[in-house]
């Protein structure tokens, strides 16, 4: 169902072609059942606002505030994380009433303020979110800028209407100290700060009405007070009027993490009029862009939901953290100027490197070297020595292991994203996997890292290992040899935790003995991060011939991989982190991300095609549970976006991608011109189906092509993939060691 009131702006997109548009295969309800942790609200590419109606602020899946499974809401709040397995934000929230005056939510809708709701009177697109709140009989919607939440209230007839601001809420985080200032009457203003995940944050915020609010009153500690502005922990706001019959009242919110000054100016800047569906439009017309940079073309539509919203996903995150004049809250918490870029938070680099950020080279190469300088500055403003690990709400959280803001950096720097000193990028890497910390210390003089309890030593060595490797490649493409041998010499450490008697990755004891006993099914977080020795024994993404040789050649290695899939072992120890699994395979959890497309280097490629296709037709699907695990700031579906396409990059940093199977018929990557000569690129699956998983032959640009991957390069230039499919293997094609991925220098 399409509201009325948007009737108009749908329309005008796609010249009324409402099937044409990307943004309508966008839905934002996948993922927010189960443990999939997204939200269904409005915000824009990268937005620093995610307005998001708020259901639960608690447990493991209330981590972005939002779960299908709930039927009540506490109102709508302005930033929230997506698909994380932490929770955290849910700043300044506001709820419309109507009737007796309740200024806390209460435990369950009439005990309090919170209102049930209903999914079938729920809708939500990119850029846009409305619900009816049956409690209130108030319809409400939602809309949003980079930096301004837009409400729009639609009341009944009622003498006593109002809107909370409730600046005690939060997810899972509590206030150290609020601010409300009454300005006049239609305007409030002040700021939150909270001690939640990562560490103390501030959000300022100028929320304004589009009409005079009656009265307002301040409530501190749950008592009413006379005055113009409090500051304290447990503050809110009740604004009253009387409401005509269908009368919109809209609310625009603008936040900043600098001062309210700040927020007045994004507000300003990015929301001078009251126009909703203007601004919605807006939303929606950036979504389209975005998304229209893939072209996809299937005759299942559940496919085409999946990956359209899949692209939309990989693109809410990161946000934007810097003000519209530059200047942002640093990880020291003062005020600094960002010249000339965006500085971003919400980076999940543990997760996002694998595949989202590769995706977004493609996606949205302007924001590349935005996100490099992001990383740059947030090294010398940190003052630890250390490149971002994992920033959230501006602040650094240290979580997740790996400093993988390396190969993030050395992929946009292959690639031509360049704007930003190299040797100042080089000398920040050396740093951070130089500083004594989380072991770093022991991998230096050992080698690898004794086990010990919760230290995820195998886990650790195996990250350390490739983001050395990662060094080693940008210092030779900086002319720097001696250093590029040393941190090569060092990549090799992964062979240490690798036990050739048990054929897996495995915890050594200070003295070099091998942990016991040893059980690979097991979780261990002694061991391995989030995982176990199957998970694990797979990841060494810059050496997979290695490794296929550590396991005995092609055949073997093969057969391990078939294992990985096709055990009936169980995991003793089931870790809620550990989802979506096919045998030990886990795919709700990233180190296995890779793995279905590394017998492409063993010379079987056939069995790539068919695993690829057999995680995405099980583990996704366009539904609210459609999501296997956590997004993880968008990583889960980045991996789903990069195999509808038929390749994914098994080396994020390699600038090489390993081909699959196709899960549609054909998609053309309309690549941005200033930043790519070819213009755009396609891939072909002739006779695609269900069925016809396998690749029988391939042309590019009409050349046999008979490589199981291809070069960044190659579709930079533009031009055309054919991927010939048929329903049995084609044992010949990509099985030549010339065909098959290999180390990259």
């Amino acid at each position: 169902m399409v509201l009325a009131a948007l009737g108009a702006w749908f329309a005008c997109v796609d010249a009324g072609r409402l099937s044409a548009a990307p943004a309508d295969y966008v839905n934002p309800f996948i993922g927010t059942a189960e443990h999939g942790h997204v939200y269904p609200g409005a915000t824009v590419p990268f937005g620093m606002v995610q307005l998001s109606p708020d259901t639960r602020i608690t447990t493991w899946d209330g981590c972005s505030g939002y779960h299908y499974s709930d039927n009540s809401l506490y109102g709508f709040s302005h930033n929230h994380l997506t698909g994380t397995g932490c929770p955290d934000l849910g700043n300044i929230l506001l709820i419309p009433t109507v009737g007796e005056l309740k200024m806390s939510p209460g435990e369950e809708p009439g005990k309090g303020y919170r209102t049930r709701f209903s999914h079938d009177q729920e809708e939500a697109h990119p850029g846009y979110y409305r619900v009816y709140l049956p409690d209130y009989k108030v319809k409400v919607e939602l809309t949003a800028t980079t930096r301004v939440g837009l409400h729009r209230y639609t009341f009944p007839e009622s003498a006593a209407a109002h809107i909370i601001l409730d600046l005690w809420h939060g997810v899972d985080n509590e206030p150290t100290e609020t601010q409300v200032v009454l300005e006049d009457d239609h305007t409030v203003s002040g700021f939150r700060r909270s001690a939640g995940w990562g560490g103390s944050k501030v959000f300022y915020f100028v929320a304004e009405f589009s009409r005079s609010f009656d009265a307002a009153v301040i409530q501190q500690d749950k008592q009413d007070i006379v005055a113009k502005q409090a500051q304290g922990r447990d503050l809110k706001v009740h604004f009253d009027f009387r409401a005509k019959a269908g009368e919109m009242v809209l609310g625009r919110v603008a936040l900043s993490t600098v001062s309210v000054d700040g927020a007045r100016k994004n507000l300003r800047a990015e929301v001078p009029k009251w126009d909703f569906d203007k601004t919605a439009q807006a939303a929606r017309r950036q979504w389209n862009q975005l998304l229209g940079v893939a072209q996809v073309e299937t005759k299942d539509k559940a496919v085409k939901e999946a990956f359209y919203t899949s692209v939309y996903h990989a693109h809410v995150a990161p946000t934007i953290l810097s003000d519209v004049d530059g200047q942002f809250r640093g990880p020291d918490e003062k005020i600094h100027q960002a010249e000339g870029f965006d500085y971003y938070t919400e980076i999940s680099l543990w997760d996002t490197f694998r595949a989202e950020q590769p995706l977004m080279t493609f996606t949205q190469p302007q924001r590349v070297n935005g996100l490099v300088k992001t990383m740059l500055a947030h090294y010398k403003i940190y003052g630890q020595g250390t490149l971002p690990v994992w920033p959230e709400g501006g602040k650094e959280t240290w979580c997740m292991i790996g400093n993988h803001a390396i190969p993030v950096i050395l992929d946009a720097y292959n690639k031509g994203f360049r704007d930003w000193d190299a040797n100042e990028a080089l000398a920040a890497m050396i740093s951070s996997v130089e500083k004594d910390r989380e072991q770093l210390d022991d991998y230096r003089r050992l080698g690898y890292i004794p086990s010990g309890k919760d230290k995820q030593s195998v886990a650790k060595v195996l990250e350390y290992a490739y983001d050395d490797a990662c060094i080693a490649r940008f210092a030779m493409a900086l002319g720097k040899t001696d250093v590029a041998e040393k941190y090569a010499k060092r990549a090799q450490n992964w062979q240490n935790v690798f036990d050739a008697t048990t054929g897996f990755m495995r915890g050594r004891t200070a003295d070099g003995q091998w942990l016991s006993p040893f059980d690979p099914n097991r979780i261990s977080p002694d061991e391995y991060t989030e995982a176990n020795a199957w998970q694990y024994t797979f990841f060494v993404p810059h050496d997979v011939p290695g490794l296929v040789a550590k396991l005995g050649g092609d055949e073997s290695f093969a057969a391990k991989l078939d294992d990985l899939f096709e055990t009936k072992a169980k995991i003793p120890n089931p870790l809620v982190d550990v989802t979506g699994l096919i045998g030990m395979y886990a795919h709700g959890n990233e180190p296995c991300h890779h793995v279905a497309y590394l017998y492409n280097y063993a010379g079987q490629p056939w069995k790539t095609q068919a695993r690829a296709r057999q995680v995405a037709s099980q583990l996704y699907n366009n539904t609210p549970g459609g999501l296997c695990g956590n997004d993880d700031c968008g990583q889960m579906s980045a991996w789903y976006a990069f195999t509808t396409l038929g390749f994914y990059p098994v080396d994020p940093a390699s600038g090489v991608y390993v081909i699959s199977s196709p899960l549609v018929d054909k998609v053309t990557l309309k690549l941005n011109r200033p930043y790519y000569k070819g213009g755009e690129f396609t891939v072909v699956a002739k006779h695609n189906s269900p069925a016809n998983v396998y690749i029988q032959s391939a042309t590019l640009n009409g050349q046999p092509f008979t490589r199981s991957w291809i070069t960044h390069e190659e579709i930079a230039a533009g031009g055309k993939l054919v991927l010939n499919m048929g329903s049995s293997p084609n044992m010949n094609w990509g099985v030549n060691a010339g065909d098959r991925p290999g180390i990259v220098k």
